[in-house]
Formats: C-alpha cells, sequence, structure tokens
C-alpha cells in the first residue's frame, strides 16, 4: 500500500473513532458506554500514532535527502554528548 493510501487510511480511521467517541459520549454513564468510549479512543490513539508516525519517516527521508544535496557525509540522528 503506497503511504498515501495508508495516510488517507489512518485519517478515516481516525474520523470515524471520533464519531463513535463523540456518541458515547452522549449516552447515559454506563459500563457499556464507557467501554465503547475507551475502545473508540483507544483506536483514535492508534490511528494518530500511525500518522505521526509517518509523518516522522517523511521528515526524516525528506532531511536525508537535504543532507544528500548539500554533500553532507554523515547525518546525526541524536545529539552528541555534552551538547544537550
Amino acid at each position: 500500500m503506497t503511504l498515501p493510501k495508508q495516510l488517507e487510511d489512518a485519517v478515516s480511521r481516525l474520523q470515524e473513532a471520533l464519531w463513535t467517541i463523540d456518541q458515547a459520549r452522549k449516552k447515559p454513564l454506563s459500563l457499556e458506554s464507557l467501554q465503547e468510549w475507551l475502545t473508540a479512543l483507544t483506536d483514535y490513539s492508534f490511528a494518530l500514532s500511525e500518522i505521526h508516525q509517518m509523518n516522522n519517516e517523511s521528515i526524516h527521508e525528506k532531511l536525508h535527502e537535504i543532507a544528500a544535496r548539500v554533500h553532507l557525509k554523515q547525518f546525526r540522528s541524536s545529539p552528541r554528548k555534552g551538547n544537550e
């Protein structure tokens, strides 16, 4: 699956989870409504995490492209000790 398709699927799951969260909030407080809310919140968190991961991967790839264009030999991914 291509990255745009993966992102589209994750956004769709995120929107679906938001709708489910909203619907669960409107229900009277019960064990069932809390379970629906928690399940939807979990789905929302997973979708958001996936979107965040794709965003980070995209940024990482772009940084490597920029480093290659300016002829950097090494691209540090973490700060050196003492320079934090």
